[in-house]
């Protein structure tokens, strides 16, 4: 990943987290080792979707990366903070989120180990902030007064538009009048088309079907501020992973495979199985937008996390005051121990 540090702070974002109590870290090496191949201690993991989209421990199961285990639905959420919140307050085994969140909320004291990468940015995965053709906003100081649509607040939107400002010049006042409204992914496009709003977050399948309607163009890029980056990790509990470490590792070696699998499998065939796994479950969604899936955007094999996918944030809010000097390090922060290519390059 190469991220520009312009400025004396890498940028500006605001995280609205819950906090709880900090756990010392499980997991290590030996506990790991002895987990491979037994029963997982669990039957089942709870986990909230993604609308019109398969995750990739979804894929695992459908590949049969997962058995014994067993996923259980709880619900879809458009938010990472709310999903990582969900595994901190144990209303689900696992949960993902922007990075940048994930060090918030371990500041905040929660109990919680990046575990395995599962989004990222890459030449053809990636996030633009779309405006209507014939639209006057032409540059950043045009923004404010405006209305930009996010999935939620304090996450890699959020990080992306305040960056995106900073490096414009834009004054803390000024950014301030550039305000982020919460819309549903799968809606952004019709807010942005009816005008309700200014700007369009649009990333994925989401956006090649924005585009393939037309009348929309790019105002700026998150590829083009920071490159190609793992930008998000699944987390668990240090709780969960002393109590379940054979499920534990049961959970990330699946979810490995299945990441790998869509890496090294024709984009057709993996189109495919995601239809296959949107029809099959039922959920009265649209399958339509899979058809535009085109690389998973993970930057590590088998969504191995790097040092420095996590020590960008963590320079970050200390150049924001948010976080004292010392008080995070990126080590121990996150494991890759439980991953089955932990051995082999990136």
């Amino acid at each position: 990943m190469t991220i520009p540090l312009k400025r004396s702070y890498v940028t500006a974002l605001s995280f609205v987290l819950a906090s709880s109590f900090v756990v010392s870290a499980c997991g290590n090496k030996d506990q790991t080792v002895s987990a491979k191949g037994q029963t997982p201690e669990v039957s089942e993991l709870r986990y909230q979707g993604s609308v019109g989209s398969v995750t990739y421990p979804e894929l695992a199961e459908d590949l049969g990366y997962l058995a014994p285990l067993k996923l259980k639905f709880i619900g879809n959420t458009i938010s990472g903070p709310q999903d990582i919140q969900a595994v901190v307050t144990g209303d689900t085994d696992f949960g993902g989120a922007f990075n940048g969140a994930i060090v918030k909320l371990i500041a905040a004291k929660a109990p919680i180990k990046p575990v395995i990468s599962y989004y990222g940015v890459d030449d053809n995965t990636w996030t633009g902030y779309y405006v209507l053709d014939g639209s006057p906003i032409k540059t950043a100081k045009d923004l404010i007064g405006k209305k930009i649509a996010v999935n939620t607040l304090g996450a890699h939107h959020e990080f992306v538009i305040k960056e995106y400002l900073h490096r414009a010049g834009l004054t803390a006042e000024e950014i301030k009048q550039v305000t982020l409204v919460v819309v549903p992914p799968v809606t952004s496009e019709q807010t942005l088309r009816a005008a309700q709003i200014d700007v369009a977050a649009l990333g994925g399948t989401l956006r090649d079907k924005a585009l393939e309607r037309g009348g929309i163009q790019p105002l700026f890029k998150d590829k083009d501020l920071f490159g190609n980056f793992s930008a998000g990790s699944y987390v668990l509990t240090d709780k969960f992973i002393k109590n379940n470490p054979n499920a534990s590792h049961k959970f990330v070696e699946a979810t490995a495979k299945a990441i790998e699998w869509a890496r090294t499998t024709p984009q057709t065939e993996v189109v495919a199985r995601y239809e296959k796994i949107i029809n099959a479950r039922d959920r009265k969604e649209d399958a339509s937008t899979v058809k535009f899936w085109k690389s998973t955007g993970i930057a590590g094999k088998g969504g191995l996390i790097s040092d420095k996918e996590f020590d960008t944030w963590i320079h970050w809010l200390v150049n924001e005051g948010v976080i004292k000097e010392g008080q995070l390090s990126v080590k121990g922060l996150y494991t890759n121990e439980f991953n089955p290519f932990v051995n082999e390059k990136k």
